[in-house]
């Protein structure tokens, strides 16, 4: 199935492909797998790529997406880039010139959306998208009372396209979600397969998704693997969704999520898995004012 036909359209008019290449690599692995993988998925369909300045490695990400337009697999304009602003560079003055180095490290003349954390900057953000630096601002794991105040904000003037947050079958994110379609607000699924268990990230005894057996019974009945049960429930629920591999077969396997459907009842089925579970808590910004998971959704 032709993967450009499955696009979401994003509050600003422009398109976001509904499955994106995820680009972070642990420290442990060397940065060139990042470009390694990137060229793959592109090779295997992907349009969607997602990187952030804290991965370190946008150089990587940027050369193999511009040798993929090199060789002719792709247009420029066929790519949808997601990069994102790193909290130590929440002053308004630091924000451009943030994203001027992610794009000199990219060696592109623009993201197609740039994604900030916190509350704050949103002004010169604004001034990013008008000076062509970014086609779309989005924010990432903004709670509903955080979109809400930037919603509410005398003088905006972009809405955020999306919220980007850790969202899969034991964090399915239900409040969350149905909040961002009312305010036509698009969520971005990370973490969508379980976590990529970093040990600074993520607690090492919390459970391993993919091997779920509600999800592994129903990766047998459809003849796929778990992987792709848990992406196309996103995609089924309207959300956009990251995955993540550095494995050729399985890059390309992920791709098979539009050659199948689930069915209202597999749907209740991995609905029932929700837990409330959270692999990144971010507990380094415990306690500070914008800390976004001390609220319900």
């Amino acid at each position: 199935m032709d993967p450009k036909r499955h696009y979401a359209q994003l509050n600003d008019g422009h398109l976001i492909p509904i499955l994106g290449f995820g680009t972070y690599v642990p420290a442990e692995v060397p940065k060139s797998k990042a470009e390694e993988a990137t060229k793959l998925a592109i090779e295997a369909g992907f349009r969607h790529i997602d990187s952030a300045y804290l991965y370190e490695n946008e150089e990587e990400v940027g050369r193999a997406i511009r040798s993929k337009i090199a060789d002719g697999t792709v247009k420029r304009e066929d790519i949808f880039y997601t990069s994102k602003l790193w909290i130590t560079f929440l002053r308004p003055e630091l924000v451009r010139p943030a994203l001027e180095r992610s794009l000199k490290k990219l060696q592109l003349d623009y993201v197609n959306l740039y994604i900030i954390h916190f509350p704050t900057a949103l002004k010169a953000l604004e001034k990013c998208k008008d000076a062509g630096l970014t086609k779309s601002i989005g924010v990432s794991n903004f709670n509903h009372r955080q979109l809400e105040m930037i919603l509410n904000k005398p003088g905006l003037k972009y809405k955020p396209v999306c919220n980007q947050v850790e969202c899969h079958p034991y964090l399915n994110q239900r409040k969350l979600l149905d909040f961002c379609k009312s305010k036509d607000i698009v969520l971005v699924a990370y973490s969508a397969l379980g976590s990529h268990r970093e040990k600074k990230w993520v607690d090492q005894n919390s459970p391993i998704l993919l091997d779920d057996p509600v999800l592994c019974d129903l990766a047998k009945k459809h003849k796929r693997t778990p992987a792709l049960i848990a992406l196309r429930y996103q995609i089924q629920r309207g959300v956009v969704v990251l995955a993540k591999s550095f494995n050729k077969k399985r890059i390309k396997e992920n791709m098979q999520v539009f050659e199948f459907q689930l069915t209202s009842e597999d749907m209740k089925v991995l609905d029932g898995l929700n837990r409330n579970f959270r692999y990144i808590d971010a507990k380094f910004a415990v306690g500070h004012p914008n800390y976004p998971f001390s609220e319900e959704y």
